[in-house]
């Protein structure tokens, strides 16, 4: 792969140009390039990427209602309208909106709507999954159900379980279900979040995006103990920091074609082998990320989290510089 020398930028639909057309018309109130994108897309990790992306771009706007109005029967439409709903109800719980609880309420009816108008679809209980984190005291059932191994919390096992059955080892799923732990009990239990992680990518086979999930983690542990400290920098070289990020990419990295690559993965393999003085390693992830990156995690590097970007260009030059000097 050439290697893109430029400042990267931060675009939500990454390299997949088909996506950013469809968020381009969305911008403007249309809804039909996304119809026919999602018509095209196959279900998989790039469908639910692809809805993701969307619905956060049209949580702010009436396109999805107006677009499920205009087809009620479309499934597709009801899907999205779960994805709005969701997405919606989830800014309102972290701006502390006093409409959080109704909007609470009204995404997880849209999502079981959802659930029974597209019952093939992991969507839908992604959804579920990720209001579940609305909820951190664990007060509905669905939220506590027990744990499939003995060291971990109870949890939304059930919701994360229908998932997988409609997309094994979902990266959403997992994601979302990470996030539940963060919050749970409150403040949540970086241990848990840990533990889970690490069961996580060990049932996953070859090339699942969960082998990144312990490094996910890392940089959880890293933010909330306010980072940019240069004690800090020993939590990336320490014996088990190396090992997640070598095992994520010979796990991950070295069985994916680059069209199955997620960015935010990229960079969060990028940033750990970066972080465990791996450079040569990471210098061959920076080429696959190519013109993109994302905020997390280099943003967390410093204390000005808009110079994260700084971050990743000092990381990528001293990566390539030492590939090239361990090839001359």
């Amino acid at each position: 792969m050439a290697r893109d020398g430029a400042r990267p930028s931060y675009d939500p639909a990454g390299p997949d140009h088909a996506l950013r057309a469809a968020l381009q018309d969305l911008r403007t109130g249309r809804w039909m390039a996304m119809r026919a994108l999602l018509a095209d897309t196959v279900e998989g990790w790039r469908w639910t990427q692809r809805t993701q992306v969307l619905a956060a771009a049209a949580a702010g706007t009436d396109v999805v209602r107006a677009w499920l109005a205009e087809e009620p029967g479309s499934v597709h439409a009801a899907v999205m309208h779960a994805r709005v709903c969701v997405e919606r109800a989830l800014r309102a719980q972290r701006e502390r909106h006093r409409r959080t609880h109704e909007l609470w309420i009204e995404a997880w009816d849209a999502a079981q709507s959802a659930s029974r108008t597209a019952p093939h679809d992991p969507v839908p209980w992604v959804c579920l999954l990720a209001l579940a984190q609305l909820d951190p005291g664990q007060s509905w059932e669905e939220h506590r159900a027990a744990a499939p191994e003995p060291m971990l919390p109870p949890g939304p096992w059930g919701l994360l379980a229908e998932a997988g059955k409609r997309d094994p080892h979902s990266r959403e799923a997992h994601h979302r279900m990470l996030q539940f732990l963060y919050v749970r009990g409150g403040s949540g239990r970086l241990a848990e979040a840990s533990a889970y992680a690490q069961w996580a990518a060990a049932q996953a086979p070859p090339g699942s995006a969960l082998h990144l999930l312990p490094l996910y983690v890392r940089v959880e542990r890293y933010r909330r103990a306010s980072g940019h400290d240069a004690a800090l920098d020993l939590h990336w070289v320490a014996e088990d920091a190396t090992r997640e990020a070598h095992r994520a990419l010979l796990s991950w990295f070295e069985h994916t074609a680059p069209a199955e690559r997620a960015l935010p993965d990229l960079n969060h393999l990028a940033h750990a082998l970066w972080g465990s003085l791996r450079f040569p390693d990471a210098a061959r992830v920076f080429d696959a990320i190519g013109p993109y990156y994302t905020p997390p995690p280099w943003m967390y590097r410093t204390p000005d989290r808009d110079r994260g970007v700084e971050v990743f260009l000092q990381a990528r030059d001293r990566c390539r510089a030492a590939a090239d000097g361990s090839r001359s």
